[in-house]
């Protein structure tokens, strides 16, 4: 996912979207957010390399996490709604600092 539109098709393609997925960053969120054309028990997302993901730009990247976070604490709540978790892997412990301080600036803003 080396630039927004490749997130949003991996996400699209992953989480077999509708057709009426608008292909912008409102949409991701909006789609995330509901799920029900893909009703499940729970939802893992699971972002490998996530250090290169969006490497192109800083602020795509931390409106993704913040996607992403506002997701997570909407399905966590009311209890009872299907689990989602999103797992972000990456490689070594220096990225895995970046990657923890780009994540709590996008919450911030969030």
């Amino acid at each position: 996912m080396a630039d927004a539109d490749l997130a949003f098709y991996e996400f699209s393609d992953a989480l077999l979207f509708p057709g009426y997925f608008g292909w912008n960053w409102d949409a991701l969120s909006d789609c995330l957010r509901d799920l029900n054309w893909l009703p499940a028990d729970g939802y893992l997302i699971v972002v490998d390399n996530v250090t290169r993901m969006l490497s192109s730009s800083a602020d795509d990247r931390n409106t993704l996490f913040r996607i992403l976070s506002q997701a997570v604490r909407h399905w966590a709540f009311p209890v009872g709604r299907p689990e989602f978790t999103v797992l972000l892997l990456c490689d070594s412990d220096d990225e895995a600092a970046l990657l923890r301080q780009e994540i709590a600036n996008a919450l911030r803003k969030s």
